[in-house]
């Protein structure tokens, strides 16, 4: 069954045990919206032990928070083999103390549901949905904010962010997604407690930022980031690329900024996550190293822009806790972005190794959209998919002609000159010049004399 109608038979099942039971939270907000839930989630009087007696496959996942996972038995898998359904079930409770700023110090349980919204983060998320009649449980006006568009915290502002720092960045990521406001007295207690936003660990920053970028409206997201007072604790290198001038002969689009909105805003819903930071961080080494112009004919620098970039897109990945791959790809795509403007010149090797990149789709991509940012210019992005498209593989990546067995049978001493040679090797291979390992072995022979045996 889909996911849906097994969270149906969740609920079923506990009202026929004779238990409260409703869909809560964003699936309810998510259907009302007609968009179809990430996930379903319950809320039921049942304790988690009354839970786990009714479903033997459970999984205690929170449970000193009253959270218990659902799982689909193994004899209830549909027959095409698709992934049991789960669905989180949590039990109504009231929330007491936050000392973490994340996460309550105790619970206590409720019996009304009422009582349960009432420590949910915002109206539009504090909506419950009875499976059996469709009927909406509205206790905070959530229904009237989801048609005005607007994101309002449960309560009082202040105290409901200050409960957990992480809702500062839910609110704005809800209201960017959405294309909601903020009402003004939770945008109010946003920027009062945004200098506090440090208390949320780097994995769950890292994790709101990235969905912040990949879901479709990044542009408006980093611009409430901005209005709040966000940006400037999280990410104060992005924030330093307000008002940072650019030469308009190829930036006639803005400052550093403005140019990096431009880029986000065409972050396509669903796009790879380390293309969107490496979209948002390619000129983060602008700030620091602008330099004005110098003379009549002098125009904005940003010496060494790329190689400073890089660093600091390395630290800031490192400060967010992103794996290793990510961090090094992330890197690649700051390190690389100005390499398109030599394509045309480039020998073939140089460009074969170039597309040769890791993930060089997303090198192409983050070029296309900072040529549609600025000058819009897309001839060296056409010159490069041209050549991806007539070039065969074979010849981007070659069979090895010669290995370093080869060498000691022409009688070079393994060293460090092994490496140097087959890497000649491998570029005259690629520009064309050496076709065949004889050919190789002959240009070895005539580039490296000193090292052939004499027989």
């Amino acid at each position: 069954m889909d996911e849906r109608h097994y969270a149906e038979s969740v609920c079923r099942r506990l009202r026929e045990a004779g238990f409260q039971a409703y869909f809560a939270g964003g699936c309810v907000r998510d259907i009302l919206l007609s968009r179809t839930p990430a996930d379903y989630d319950v809320a039921t009087d049942a304790t988690p032990a009354e839970v786990l007696e009714l479903f033997r496959h459970s999984i205690t996942v929170g449970a000193e928070f009253g959270v218990v996972l659902v799982v689909e038995k193994a004899d209830e898998t549909t027959a095409n083999g698709e992934d049991r359904n789960e669905v989180e079930v949590a039990t109504f409770r009231s929330d007491i103390g936050y000392s973490d700023g994340r996460h309550p110090d105790s619970v206590v349980y409720a019996k009304t549901p009422q009582e349960d919204v009432r420590r949910r983060d915002f109206t539009i998320n504090a909506l419950l949905l009875d499976p059996a009649n469709g009927e909406i449980l509205d206790f905070v006006g959530g229904r009237k904010d989801l048609a005005d568009g607007v994101i309002r915290a449960v309560g009082e502002p202040a105290r409901r962010l200050q409960e957990d720092k992480l809702r500062l960045l839910r609110a704005v990521r809800f209201a960017a997604r959405f294309g909601y406001r903020i009402e003004p007295e939770t945008f109010r207690a946003i920027r009062e407690v945004a200098p506090a936003i440090t208390q949320v660990s780097a994995e769950r920053v890292r994790d709101e930022l990235t969905k912040l970028l990949t879901e479709g409206a990044a542009r408006r997201g980093f611009e409430l980031l901005d209005e709040t007072g966000l940006l400037e604790v999280l990410l104060p290198e992005v924030a330093k690329m307000k008002g940072v001038e650019q030469p308009p002969q190829f930036h006639p689009e803005g400052d550093v900024w403005i140019h990096t909105l431009l880029m986000i805003e065409q972050l396509r819903p669903g796009c790879s996550p380390t293309l969107a930071w490496g979209v948002l961080l390619h000129d983060v080494g602008k700030p620091p190293t602008f330099a004005p112009p110098v003379g009549p004919n002098g125009r904005i620098r940003f010496d060494d822009h790329v190689g400073v970039g890089t660093r600091m897109a390395e630290a800031i990945c490192r400060r967010l806790r992103f794996s290793n791959d990510d961090t090094e790809q992330v890197a690649a795509l700051v390190a690389n972005h100005l390499r398109f403007k030599d394509v045309p010149q480039m020998k073939p090797a140089t460009l074969k190794r170039f597309v040769r990149l890791n993930r060089f789709e997303e090198h192409m991509e983050l070029h296309r959209l900072d040529c549609l940012s600025s000058h819009r210019n897309l001839q060296n992005y056409e010159y490069v998919r041209q050549f991806l498209a007539e070039t065969p593989p074979e010849q981007v990546r070659p069979p090895r002609l010669i290995t370093g067995d080869d060498l000691q049978e022409m009688g070079f001493r393994p060293g460090p000159m092994f490496k140097e040679i087959l890497h000649a090797v491998e570029e005259a291979q690629l520009n064309g010049e050496v076709r065949t390992t004889g050919e190789a072995k002959e240009f070895v022979r005539e580039h490296y004399p000193e090292g052939v045996s004499r027989m």
